[in-house]
């Protein structure tokens, strides 16, 4: 049973009261009006683990980082049933505890840490955005490896969050990316050997709490000595993608299927993938693609577009430019940073057709820009314009327009 609790007030300490009180077991799910999502696990009314958020992944790579030193995490891979579920986080730390590769202290440690992190970050949430709360009763971590005081972990993130408020930074996120603007300026102010520590660390690519780790600090004294640079536009803070972790990759061909005259072969044929938030766009690509033989995959949830992307390899791309979360330019761009991915078509598709997100896209890496509404003979065309295709014999044709 779900309980919704929507206000546009919400009080986020009386809901995790509420949840303590009632010994509640299940999930406590938190969203702003951006589609940015927050999850809390509970057993018996106590914290057990705590996910989502804008950057999942980084945050469980320097958690890792900190708290599991003995393990290189880039030299990992993962199968994509293991990362394709919402906690997945937890998932892989239980597998790595049960493989004898952390402890249970590590986990504790990891956990703490993570609710804290989510919680500062809803706190920072709260100043700007409305809030949604829903409860779900379902419960899907049987077996809890860490338990967390819910009121505690409430006291401390608002002593943090009044810090970080009393030293002017109540506008300033920790997710954001510091980039070094105004070199020259910089430069006429700082000592050479300071100078070429922001030069080296100050590079658009690491947010301000991956600084912090990487200085061995604390985040809020990092971001406070910033802050003058910043307040003088010698450093600007930039939103960053969070860059998923890399899946065992698999054949991609289909099932085999009974040879006969009838049935079309399309095993190995171009695999095109649609990245789009709208189901009814997925839906009409699909039925295009599919029709002329090919085969087809869609994400509809962009946080998930990299990984089942990596995963699967797809030969041609149809990308949404305007998604919750993480957008087209972001998926693009990161696509790009992947070896494998460095000459796939890439289509960006957009319900505008102004000249700036064409030059954006092309700023990012897309191979072409496709407009909405979907017509079917202006998909082919751009299919065909990249891959080298002969069309099943025995499919029906698609009809010319299709709009979503």
């Amino acid at each position: 049973m779900n309980q919704p609790e929507i206000s546009e007030s919400f009080n986020l300490v009386n809901n995790f009261k509420i949840c303590t009180q009632l010994q509640y077991n299940g999930q406590l799910i938190i969203k702003n009006n951006k589609g940015v999502q927050w999850t809390f696990y509970y057993r018996l009314g106590r914290l057990v683990w705590a996910t989502g958020g804008t950057h999942p992944f980084s945050r469980w790579r320097r958690q890792m980082a900190q708290h599991c030193p003995q393990i290189d995490v880039e030299k990992m891979r993962f199968r994509s049933e293991d990362i394709a579920i919402n906690y997945w986080d937890y998932n892989l730390l239980e597998i790595l505890y049960k493989r004898q590769k952390i402890q249970r202290e590590q986990i504790q440690a990891i956990t703490e840490n993570t609710i804290a992190e989510l919680l500062f970050d809803l706190a920072l949430e709260l100043d700007f955005t409305s809030i949604t709360c829903l409860r779900s009763q379902e419960v899907v971590l049987n077996t809890a490896m860490s338990f967390t005081n819910a009121d505690i972990s409430i006291k401390e993130m608002q002593e943090s969050w009044d810090n970080w408020k009393k030293a002017g930074l109540a506008n300033i996120s920790p997710n954001l990316a510091p980039v070094l603007r105004r070199s020259q300026q910089l430069e006429q102010v700082v000592s050479q050997s300071v100078y070429k520590n922001f030069v080296a660390l100050i590079n658009g690519r690491s947010t301000l709490r991956e600084l912090a780790m990487r200085m061995k600090q604390d985040t809020m004294p990092v971001v406070r000595s910033l802050l003058p640079y910043i307040l003088k536009g010698i450093i600007e803070l930039v939103e960053v993608p969070d860059l998923p972790l890399l899946v065992n990759e698999v054949n991609n061909s289909l099932p085999r299927q009974p040879t006969n005259k009838t049935t079309p072969q399309i095993k190995n044929e171009p695999l095109i993938a649609c990245v789009d938030d709208s189901p009814l766009v997925c839906n009409l690509l699909e039925k295009i693609i599919t029709t002329h033989g090919l085969r087809f995959i869609k994400v509809l949830d962009p946080v998930q577009a990299l990984p089942i992307l990596i995963h699967n390899k797809p030969d041609l791309i149809f990308l949404d430019l305007v998604m919750p979360v993480a957008s087209g330019y972001e998926i693009c761009t990161q696509l790009r940073r992947i070896p494998a991915f460095a000459n796939t078509p890439v289509i960006i598709l957009t319900s505008s057709d102004g000249l700036v997100d064409r030059v954006r896209a092309k700023v990012v890496g897309s191979t072409d820009f496709m407009s909405k509404p979907i017509v079917a003979e202006r998909v082919m065309n751009m299919v065909r314009k990249y891959l080298s295709i002969q069309e099943v014999t025995g499919m029906k044709k698609a009809p010319l327009e299709v709009y979503g």
